[in-house]
C-alpha cells in the first residue's frame, strides 16, 4: 500500500515539474514578444498557457484521488496541499503570460521608447518564475526564501513604470489616440507582470509549505 504510495507522489512531483517548465516557457515567451515583437513568440506563449490549463487539471485530478483514496496526514499531507496550492498560482502565472500575449496581438506599443523600465522588469519577473519552479525542483527551501525576497525589486520596477507612463502622458499628446491606447497597455502590461512576480512568491510559499516550513523558519 505505501509502495503504490509513494509512487503516486512520484507522479505527482513529476507533474508538476512539467507544470512548472511550461510556466516558465510561456513566460519566457511572452515577455521575449513584449520585448522584440516577435507575433510568433506571442502565438507560442498563448499556446503553452493552454497546455498548463491542461495539466492543472490533470494534477488537481491526482490530488483528490490520494486524498480520496491514501488519506494521507501530517507531512504527506502537507505535499498534497501544496501541490494543490502551487498549481493555482502555477495557472494564474501562465493567464499572465497569455494576457500579456494577447495584448501585443492587438497594439503596436513599442516597450522600450514607452518605458525604460519595462525591460528589467520583465528580466526580473523571468528569474523569479524560473528560481520558484527550480526551488521546488530541489526541495530548497531557502532558494525559496531568495526567490520571495526579490519581488521588492519587481515592486519597485513596477512603480518606476508608472513613473515613465505619468511622464508620457505629461508630454503634451494628450488628444493622439494611438498615444493613449499604448500609454494605457504599458501600464497594463506592467501591471500582468507584477501580478506574475506575486504569484512566483505563493509558489515559493508553497514550496515551503511542503517541505514543512514556516515563515518563522
Amino acid at each position: 500500500m505505501r509502495q503504490y504510495f509513494d509512487s503516486q507522489l512520484k507522479e505527482l512531483n513529476k507533474s508538476l515539474q512539467n507544470m512548472g517548465s511550461l510556466c516558465e516557457d510561456c513566460i519566457t515567451c511572452a515577455t521575449q514578444a513584449l520585448l522584440t515583437g516577435s507575433s510568433e513568440l506571442g502565438d507560442k506563449a498563448i499556446e503553452l498557457e493552454h497546455e498548463t490549463d491542461i495539466c492543472e487539471r490533470e494534477i488537481q485530478s491526482l490530488c483528490m484521488k490520494i486524498l480520496y483514496t491514501q488519506q494521507p496526514v501530517a507531512r504527506d499531507l502537507k505535499t498534497v496541499s501544496a501541490a494543490l496550492k502551487m498549481i493555482t498560482d502555477l495557472e494564474r502565472i501562465g493567464d499572465q503570460g497569455s494576457d500579456i500575449a494577447e495584448l501585443l496581438r492587438h497594439t503596436s506599443i513599442d516597450i522600450r521608447s514607452n518605458s525604460s523600465h519595462i525591460a528589467a522588469m520583465a528580466d526580473a519577473t523571468i528569474k523569479m518564475v524560473t528560481g520558484s519552479v527550480d526551488a521546488f525542483v530541489r526541495h530548497d527551501a531557502q532558494l525559496a526564501v531568495q526567490v520571495a525576497r526579490q519581488d521588492d525589486e519587481v515592486d519597485a520596477l513596477f512603480t518606476q513604470v508608472k513613473d515613465d507612463v505619468l511622464n508620457m502622458i505629461t508630454s503634451g499628446k494628450k488628444h493622439d489616440r494611438n498615444f493613449a491606447e499604448q500609454v494605457l497597455d504599458t501600464l497594463m502590461i506592467a501591471k500582468y507582470l507584477e501580478r506574475i512576480g506575486d504569484h512566483a512568491v505563493n509558489v515559493t510559499e508553497a514550496v515551503r509549505m511542503g517541505l514543512g516550513e514556516t515563515e518563522e523558519n
